[in-house]
């Protein structure tokens, strides 16, 4: 297995696809990494609703991917279950990206929508030493998604949509040096560039463990890689319309709100089928929209300027989980790995 570390490719390495031009609308092909738990089960949940094609529920675990699939079988809200498929992947690992890879290909001959969602976060109060934190934080935020989008994207087609997770800790105002801010903004035209910022931000927290404070970034591996996914997207917009302009691919990153997962210790106020919404919505844009293209997207949909001096107050778009009031749900889902409840 290549390391993430010294093998990272850019969107210089390319594989030579025929893509069909057109294909129906039963025969099209969404992928959602990190699928079998939390919000990537929900954005599969969400699209077994109201996509007609083929939806690969994916997940580094076996056990677990298998289990996510038949819990959303039992669910019954699948327009079309026989479209339904599990496939392991584990982003940090090319020899899985590059088997999915030609799975696609030989099965498909193509995908339609990408929903980058695998991530992951350590605790407040972890004690993994903070340059551990960083190093895998962003391997698997930012620097798997380059790998996925890099592997994946040459099986894109026309009119396809591309969704990366993020969140409100990405925004630029959490940078608190300006001439940090500036070089992200003026100096990253190119993954390649991005990513060598990145490297660097690993470098110097194994120097010191608040030599990046010093430089401006926020004390959180978390924001850090986000902020990564958020240029990395405005980035990518760029690359599709100047050198694929008539193929109309647009690629967004999404702050899907306070969910309440694993990851956040289920202290959010968002269940993941509601937090599902706003990444759904991106990943069903219509051919030729205008906007969001390459844009920060909220949980409400609306488009939000990520370099603003200021990130915008959380909306309040859903009200808050209240476990007090059972009536609130109806469904209890308690599937391994996918514990939730869905309100009524």
């Amino acid at each position: 297995m290549a390391d993430l570390l010294s093998a990272t490719p850019t969107l210089s390495f390319q594989r030579p696809v025929t893509l069909a031009p057109y294909v129906s609308p039963s025969e099209r092909v969404a992928v959602v990494t990190g699928a079998n738990q939390g919000l990537g089960f929900g954005i599969v949940k969400g699209l077994c609703e109201q996509f007609d094609g083929y939806i690969y529920l994916t997940a580094r675990d076996k056990k677990k991917g298998a289990e996510a699939l038949q819990a959303l079988k039992d669910m019954k809200v699948c327009k079309h279950p026989e479209k339904l498929r599990f496939h392991e992947l584990n982003v940090l690992n090319e020899e899985h990206t590059d088997d999915f890879y030609y799975h696609l290909k030989k099965e498909h001959g193509g995908i339609d929508i990408l929903v980058n969602n695998a991530a992951i976060a350590y605790k407040v109060g972890s004690t993994v030493p903070f340059a551990e934190q960083v190093e895998n934080t962003i391997r698997t935020n930012y620097l798997a998604v380059v790998r996925t989008c890099v592997f994946l994207f040459p099986l894109l087609r026309r009119h396809g949509r591309v969704v990366n997770l993020s969140s409100s800790a990405g925004h630029l105002s959490s940078i608190s040096n300006y001439e940090l801010k500036k070089r992200l903004l003026e100096d990253c035209q190119t993954e390649k560039k991005l990513t060598d910022i990145m490297y660097e931000v690993m470098d110097i927290t194994k120097e010191h463990p608040k030599a990046h404070v010093e430089m401006g970034w926020p004390d959180s591996a978390y924001a850090i890689s986000k902020i990564g996914v958020n240029l990395l997207t405005r980035i990518y917009q760029k690359k599709f319309d100047s050198e694929l302009g008539d193929q109309d691919r647009v690629i967004n990153a999404v702050h899907p709100g306070y969910v309440a997962t694993n990851m956040s210790s289920y202290m959010g106020n968002v269940n993941i089928f509601e937090a599902a919404k706003a990444p759904i919505h991106l990943a069903l844009l219509p051919p030729h929209v205008k906007q969001p293209r390459g844009q920060f997207v909220w949980s409400n949909c609306s488009i939000v300027e990520w370099d603003a001096p200021e990130k915008p107050t959380r909306p309040q778009v859903y009200k808050h989980i209240n476990v007090t009031h059972p009536r609130e749900y109806v469904k209890v889902y308690s599937v391994p790995g996918v514990t939730t409840r869905a309100q009524g």
